[in-house]
């Protein structure tokens, strides 16, 4: 992962599958920092489709190969400065999917398994809406971050004005998204956008090791339900919420990842909770 200059011909998307029940997608244009492009969107839904549909596996790692995890939509080399206005009078006729791909970031909280971000540098733009979209993320010390919307003229784009606020509070999100300013992992951590800050040479380890744990000690049924209660339920208030829980409880109650969570602790053993499978 540490070449910066793979070719084009690569797959801008790699996707790899390990024993421990995680999925790693690793976006693969280094030479652009991975900046979001036509190139990237088909093959990022197809690698996190596998991993969702594939029972075998339990958490999806969402990285970056090279220097960025993603430096914000392919906006062309510096001497296309000339063509942007023809470009934009064109994507003005063009649905959102035609420039961006035909899911919006927040897909990613609707999936049924975990999805961790291993952000090991630039994270801005779309890159950063991504990133928040995943339900955990863990950063790279001296990795930059930024919501550049207002800077470039635009909106703040593709779901990043809902996110933010429930990750950050409304202070730190209208002054992250209003001064389109850049700011470092530990900031970020510091303001609730990222869950920790590692060394740039450990990020993997540590992001694996968290993710195995979850693998190997975390019910795939719970996980999704619980998942699903935590996304619904930031649109929910508190009493609505509550009835949906004891819904969900007794429902979950006959299932055998209960039995065998329980019975597990009690035997001091790592517990054996069976996979999801490919249906909903």
């Amino acid at each position: 992962m540490s070449n910066n200059n793979a070719p084009e011909t690569e797959p801008a998307v790699l996707f790899e599958a390990t024993a421990s029940g995680v999925g790693i997608v690793t976006l693969n244009r280094p030479d652009r920092l991975n900046s979001w492009g036509p190139d990237m969107a088909p093959p990022f839904y197809a690698a996190v489709d596998c991993a969702e549909n594939d029972p075998a596996i339990r958490v999806i790692v969402l990285t970056g190969r090279g220097r960025a995890f993603c430096a914000g939509a392919h906006l062309g080399s510096s001497g296309a400065g000339a063509d942007v206005g023809d470009s934009l009078d064109k994507a003005g006729g063009k649905s959102v999917a035609d420039l961006v791909g035909d899911r919006p970031p927040h897909f990613l909280t609707e999936l049924r398994k975990p999805v961790i971000a291993a952000i090991n540098g630039a994270c801005v733009g779309i890159g950063l809406t991504q990133a928040l979209m995943c339900d955990v993320r863990f950063a790279a010390a001296g990795a930059k971050f930024a919501a550049v919307f207002a800077r470039r003229g635009l909106i703040a784009e593709f779901g990043i004005s809902w996110i933010l606020p429930r990750l950050t509070g409304w202070g730190v999100a209208l002054d992250v998204l209003l001064s389109g300013r850049t700011f470092l992992a530990d900031e970020a951590a510091r303001l609730g956008i990222v869950k920790e800050v590692v060394a740039p040479e450990n990020l993997m380890n540590r992001v694996m090791e968290y993710a195995e744990d979850i693998a190997q000690n975390c019910s795939p049924a719970a996980l999704s339900v619980i998942k699903r209660q935590a996304y619904r339920d930031a649109g929910h208030d508190v009493v609505a919420a509550t009835a949906e829980a004891e819904a969900l409880m007794w429902q979950g109650l006959p299932r055998p990842d209960v039995v065998e969570g329980i019975v597990s602790f009690l035997q001091k053993r790592p517990p054996q909770f069976p996979s999801l499978d490919s249906a909903p």
